[in-house]
């Protein structure tokens, strides 16, 4: 990254603003229900009124989320996103999926403009060898997710479509979703360190949940695609994150925030932090810049 950079210092040069406002979802944008690893579908006022006047500013608003596509349309509604009279940009499935979003129009107006698959089979047999009681599932675009087995409710949107494991896997996928009620987050982070899970990438959860991606592939690397459409450089970007799929995307970012909450790995790949997302943490950070109260660094 050039010099010209802000990431590592926290604190931007003078008179800097993103163009990019890269926003994770769950945890961000989402509060989380206590104890129940999923969020409510509802987002504060004061944070939509942030994220409303960067977009008025002329600033990319791009959604960077795990969850799949048709998930993510939702959360642009609420926010009442623009895309500045375009379609908007949207990078799923932990950067596996990138598409473009016609704001209001639901499912059918996504235009998915750059996908990454990979061959899931040996990984998705490695992990079940040691938990062979795992859920698992891989998004059917548009429709929901074809699963082995039903995941624990308000886990996974739409239609869940129950297959064989062999079945779902007998192509090459973008992401696959491997669940395990019964186990801890450490479990699953100790699981792939052993495991390895040569040719895939994937990233533990806030619960025993894992996401199986191809190599190379995060948050990050979709951004890219969107900021070279965009001619944007990554010193440009201000992106907000809290969980570990966040990592890749915190330390490219020109600046990249950690919210409150956060597992302390975030926070150390981040530049600077904000207040949890019970408190509203976005909002505090994009205020920053794009506010009544801004604070010039």
């Amino acid at each position: 990254m050039a010099d010209a950079s802000p990431h590592g210092s926290g604190h931007p040069p003078l008179g800097w603003r993103p163009k990019v406002l890269a926003l994770d979802i769950d945890g961000t944008l989402l509060r989380w229900v206590d104890g129940q690893g999923v969020t409510r579908e509802e987002i504060a006022p004061a944070v939509v009124e942030a994220v409303r006047r960067a977009e008025a500013a002329g600033t990319h608003v791009v959604l960077a989320s795990g969850r799949s596509a048709h998930s993510m349309t939702p959360v642009a509604d609420l926010l009442g996103l623009t895309g500045h009279g375009e379609r908007l940009w949207v990078v799923a499935s932990n950067g596996a999926v990138i598409t473009r979003y016609a704001p209001g129009a639901g499912v059918d107006a996504i235009e998915v403009v750059h996908e990454e698959t990979f061959d899931a089979r040996a990984a998705v047999a490695a992990v079940l060898a040691e938990h062979p009681e795992a859920l698992v599932a891989v998004e059917e675009r548009g429709v929901g997710y074809r699963v082995n087995r039903p995941f624990p409710a308000g886990e996974l949107s739409g239609e869940l479509i129950e297959t064989a494991v062999e079945e779902m896997v007998d192509r090459p996928v973008s992401r696959v979703i491997i669940r395990d009620p019964a186990a801890t987050v450490d479990d699953f982070v100790r699981l792939a360190a052993r495991l390895g899970l040569h040719g895939t990438d994937y990233v533990v959860g806030w619960t025993a949940w894992l996401d199986l991606t191809p190599v190379g592939i995060s948050k990050e690397s979709g951004l890219v695609h969107v900021c070279d459409e965009l001619g944007v450089e990554a010193a440009d970007v201000l992106a907000i994150g809290d969980g570990r799929n966040d990592l890749e995307m915190l330390a490219w970012a020109g600046r990249g925030v950690a919210m409150g909450q956060a597992v302390p790995e975030v926070h150390q790949a981040a530049d600077a932090s904000t207040a949890s997302v019970d408190d509203d943490g976005a909002a505090v950070e994009i205020d920053r810049w794009f506010g009544a109260g801004e604070i010039t660094p």
